[in-house]
């Protein structure tokens, strides 16, 4: 690996250990063996590195997300199934200790503060609304037109804001996948009955 690649991954480790705002120039450069001049040179600011090594972060928990066609969870995109599963999915990445989602509250806290990362954390977080949209309604996220992004992708990006927030302010009482679900299924009801 380069300095570039150990940078990230540096900035990767210290953003768990020690999340976004306690984490220094020098710890990164402590942790990935470089020097502080090359953040400058490969990435601008510590802070557009950090921003970096939390995209990367969350580009790498996509997986943990998507149904296991192989131990056969498969059911229809767009289906209520789709949704418990992919949500319980979500969820049990919010279980684990240490759950890297509470670094996704501390971004989301301190969003005003860091102008100069601001547009390249909202470009990851439309196309994770983008992701979503192909998980829960299956096709290929390149085909998925802006105005679906635009408003189911929002939707589910919402919904998952509103997870992180509960799991990481009070994992005890934080909805599962089944609740997710059933308020769901009464939304749907709901909708419905007064068409």
């Amino acid at each position: 690996m380069g300095h570039r690649e150990d940078l990230l991954e540096g900035a990767k480790r210290c953003l768990l250990q020690k999340g976004f705002v306690r984490t220094t120039a020098r710890d990164i450069v402590k942790e990935s063996g470089t020097n502080l001049a090359s953040i400058g040179y490969h990435y601008g600011s510590k802070d557009a590195l950090l921003a970096q090594a939390y995209v990367s972060l969350v580009e790498g928990m996509s997986g943990a997300f998507a149904v296991d066609t192989d131990a056969g969870e498969d059911t229809p995109p767009g289906s209520v199934e789709r949704f418990r599963q992919v949500w319980s999915n979500v969820i049990a990445t919010m279980r684990e200790p240490g759950s890297f989602w509470r670094l996704s509250a501390e971004i989301v806290v301190m969003g005003d503060q860091l102008p100069e990362v601001r547009d390249q954390l909202a470009q990851a977080q439309r196309e994770g609304s983008r992701g979503f949209v192909a998980l829960l309604m299956g096709g290929r996220e390149e085909d998925i037109p802006e105005h679906v992004v635009d408003t189911l992708g929002s939707f589910y990006t919402v919904l998952m804001t509103g997870l992180i927030s509960l799991w990481t302010f009070d994992p005890k009482t934080a909805p599962d996948a089944e609740q997710l679900t059933e308020g769901l299924r009464q939304v749907i009801e709901g909708a419905t009955r007064s068409s």
